[in-house]
């Protein structure tokens, strides 16, 4: 195994592992996971940069859906690039941007680019695409819903 393929693997595999502990709310390995801790949701412009900011992404996002988890994870690797597809669902059981709680599920795609500085193997950033559309209009109320 060449020295790219071993650190291919390596990133890999903490990808993997960060992804599972997000799913299992260990977020002390998730923050491990990284160099620097920073996410960007595309889709609502938010940055979360350094520990303090992504714990506070983990627990307002997990307050207004604690079983948030992602499924049937698709690994792709590029060069200082860890690609992620993946279904992320949960259930609206608390406040989300003064969104009154629905009770109601998501399911959405998603595709998340895990960032690594050259010859890096830990993550210095991890950038979300999804449309949030496809959330909201799965937990909006709806007219037969009065």
């Amino acid at each position: 195994m060449s020295a790219d393929e071993s650190l291919r693997d390596r990133r890999l595999a903490l990808v993997g592992r960060h992804m599972a502990s997000e799913n299992e709310l260990d977020f002390a390995t998730t923050l491990a996971t990284f160099d620097h801790p920073r996410y960007e949701l595309i889709a609502t412009g938010q940055v979360f940069d350094g520990p303090d900011e992504v714990s506070g992404y983990y627990r307002s996002s997990r307050a207004a859906f604690p079983d948030q988890r992602n499924e049937h994870v698709v690994l792709t690797y590029a060069e200082d690039t860890v690609v992620a597809e993946f279904d992320l669902l949960g259930t609206h059981l608390g406040e989300l941007a003064g969104m009154t709680p629905t009770g109601r599920t998501f399911r959405c795609r998603m595709c998340a680019l895990f960032l690594f500085a050259p010859g890096g193997e830990r993550i210095i950033g991890e950038r979300v695409y999804f449309d949030q559309g496809t959330i909201l209009s799965q937990l909006a109320l709806t007219p037969d819903d009065d």
